[in-house]
C-alpha cells in the first residue's frame, strides 16, 4: 500500500481530508502511482498529468523521502520507505515568481 499526499485543491475534488492509500501491482513508480490514482479517482484525470502526453503538469512536483523526484524517470522505482508505507509519496503544488 502506497500512502499519497495530494495538494488541498485535489483532495477537495475527491472529497478527502487526508492522505489516500493506493495499492500497486508490480513495481511502484511515479507513473504507476498516478495511474492508480486516476483509475480510482477519475475526476483527477488530467489534473496531475497532461491528457495527451501523460507528462507531469508543470506546477506539480513529486517528492518522496525528502527528495524531489519530479525530473526522475516516471518509471524509476520508488524508495522502499514509500513502498512499505513508512513514508508518503507527495504530490506538491509548486509556485513560481519572486
Amino acid at each position: 500500500m502506497i500512502r499519497v499526499a495530494l495538494p488541498g485543491h485535489l483532495r477537495r475534488l475527491i472529497g478527502v481530508d487526508n492522505e489516500i492509500e493506493i495499492d500497486i501491482d508490480g513495481t511502484a513508480t511515479p507513473q504507476s502511482v498516478v495511474d492508480a490514482i486516476e483509475a480510482r479517482y477519475p475526476v483527477l484525470r488530467g489534473t496531475i498529468r497532461e491528457h495527451g502526453t501523460q507528462k507531469r503538469r508543470a506546477y506539480l512536483r513529486y517528492y518522496a523521502c525528502e527528495k524531489d523526484l519530479s525530473h526522475d524517470s516516471p518509471d524509476a522505482p520508488l524508495p522502499e520507505a514509500v513502498t512499505s508505507g513508512k513514508e508518503p509519496f507527495l504530490v506538491i503544488g509548486a509556485i513560481s515568481g519572486g
